[in-house]
């Protein structure tokens, strides 16, 4: 999830749990601990974007490294606090509860998250929740800030956790339900459609859980469409993308492109814009893909050591106007 959304989040497990002996800085140790496992984010100063794109979200946000750092980040806190008698098993729960809520959000979404480094690679990536979405995050954020008004009281500060953090559960849980019923649905329509695929996956579309985006993919390509919780329509328009597998020939052996298949989990293609060779990981969907079906795809990686990939991830989401959100709403109500 995005860093905000786990500040504010943080804030109201740490006012939560010992709010009412440490006060303020109970929301401050909060924050600090379900921000820690991105502190990955500084493998980019030193490693390739390739490289950095496998790293985050990697061993930082595995059960192992959360069991490793609690008691050191628990044991920093009573002895900083002392004074306060807050017993270490309090603090043991404020760390590693924000620590695990952490891991947890992060899985929701379709980067995916290496839970079980260094002992196995694989990606637990639930595709629930979009990286930022408003309506999870709105009221801890609003709760937050009262938390943080210099007048506010205990009694009211946990008032506006609980809030918080029950909204958010309950928004994570509508998520959920919608998760399931456009599966089902994306099942039947692949079949009613005669679809042949090897492995599928539906996940939301930007910052919302009502309009959902679906990719099947076999040896040969992906087939690519997009289901609103709100369609009436008995079938799904599909786009097919080809692999393309035999471009990657041109750069096969280079260590970027095999770190970058590894990274899609098979969920790629190849293409050429000119003479540029291009690797699209189809996980983080199309520029506008409900509109414009033959929209770029958001993550686009140049497969020459010239071109300037250090924003990839960021592509798409850099790229909103009026008119694009305004076709995102419409697309949502329906068809």
């Amino acid at each position: 999830m995005d860093s905000i959304t786990h500040a504010v989040l943080g804030a109201c497990i740490g006012e939560a749990v010992a709010g009412k002996q440490m006060g303020r800085r109970a929301m401050v140790w909060g924050m600090a601990a379900q921000s820690f496992p991105d502190i990955d984010v500084v493998a980019s100063f030193w490693m390739d974007t390739a490289g950095n794109l496998l790293a985050h979200r990697g061993f930082t946000h595995s059960i192992l490294c959360m069991i490793l750092v609690t008691p050191l980040f628990a044991l920093t806190a009573a002895r900083l606090h002392r004074s306060r008698g807050v017993p270490l098993s309090r603090w043991m729960l404020l760390i590693g509860l924000n620590i695990f809520i952490h891991l947890l959000l992060d899985s929701q979404n379709a980067y995916g998250t290496g839970l079980f480094e260094p002992f196995s690679h694989i990606r637990v990536a639930f595709n629930t929740l979009f990286v930022a979405d408003p309506l999870f995050t709105i009221v801890a954020g609003i709760a937050t800030v009262a938390m943080a008004m210099p007048r506010s009281k205990h009694k009211t500060r946990i008032l506006w956790a609980r809030a918080g953090i029950i909204c958010s559960a309950l928004y994570l849980g509508y998520c959920t339900v919608n998760k399931i019923i456009i599966d089902r649905e994306v099942k039947h329509l692949l079949q009613k459609q005669h679809i042949a695929y090897d492995k599928k996956f539906v996940t939301p579309t930007p910052l919302n859980s009502m309009l959902w985006y679906v990719v099947a993919t076999n040896d040969s390509g992906s087939y690519i469409g997009y289901r609103s919780i709100f369609d009436k329509r008995d079938d799904m328009p599909l786009y097919f993308y080809a692999r393309n597998e035999a471009l990657l020939k041109e750069s096969e052996d280079h260590e970027s492109t095999q770190k970058l298949i590894r990274f899609s989990q098979g969920y790629y293609t190849t293409e050429k814009w000119g003479d540029t060779l291009v690797f699209n990981d189809l996980r983080f969907g199309q520029m506008g893909g409900w509109e414009y079906p033959d929209g770029k795809f958001v993550f686009h990686y140049f497969l020459h050591d010239s071109a300037d990939n250090a924003m990839v991830i960021q592509r798409g989401r850099l790229k909103w106007d009026a008119r694009s959100f305004k076709g995102l709403i419409t697309r949502i109500k329906g068809e």
